[in-house]
């Protein structure tokens, strides 16, 4: 598999998975909240990258330890399972928001979005990605531009985004996109 299917599969995956998604709802919290749209920018990136490049290296290593045969069953039914939790639209109010605080709105941004990524949708599907085309650092860089592709413009946007994109509709297709990819894996073409 190239590395440019890796890539672009990765991309693909996590900007329609992170719609409506927890951390993109903590997005937009920041971005209402502080009203400084760089340092949010750019504290989404690191804790995404630092948060992914792990995800990547647990799925490397899972790749390398698992048989092949075990691995794509594995791959599969967790395809099928993040497709239907992408179903559950993830709710987050005004008070999960993080307050200001010495970090600043940087390090606040760092922290929030690391810590609520772990475990979510997202980082999983990075674990799986990374297991698939054992190319921790192409999914690291497609996954990370998967989550800005999806979370800048709700920076940049703040509520107005909300408007725009119909989040009902793009966690039915995130979660199809998914249960294509279980289905995909399952039958041994694709991704």
């Amino acid at each position: 598999m190239s590395s440019w299917e890796a890539f672009a599969v990765s991309t693909g995956v996590v900007a329609l998975g992170e719609i409506g998604d927890k951390t993109q709802l903590l997005a937009l919290l920041l971005a209402a909240r502080f009203r400084r749209p760089w340092p949010i920018i750019l504290g989404i990136l690191v804790a995404t990258l630092a948060n992914h490049a792990g995800a990547s290296a647990l799925g490397a290593w899972v790749q390398s330890v698992v048989s092949a045969e075990r691995l794509r069953w594995a791959l599969a039914l967790s395809f099928l399972a993040v497709a239907a939790w992408t179903l559950v639209a993830d709710k987050m109010d005004d008070d999960a928001a993080p307050a200001p605080s010495s970090l600043g709105v940087f390090g606040v941004t760092l922290v929030a979005f690391f810590l609520a990524e772990m475990g979510d949708k997202t980082q999983i599907a990075t674990v799986m990605l990374a297991a698939r085309y054992a190319s921790p650092v192409v999914v690291t860089a497609g996954t990370t531009l998967g989550m800005l592709l999806a979370d800048v413009p709700a920076v940049l946007l703040g509520e107005r985004a909300l408007r725009l994109v119909p989040f009902a509709w793009m966690r039915r297709i995130a979660a199809l996109v998914f249960a294509l990819l279980g289905v995909l894996v399952l039958a041994g073409v694709g991704p």
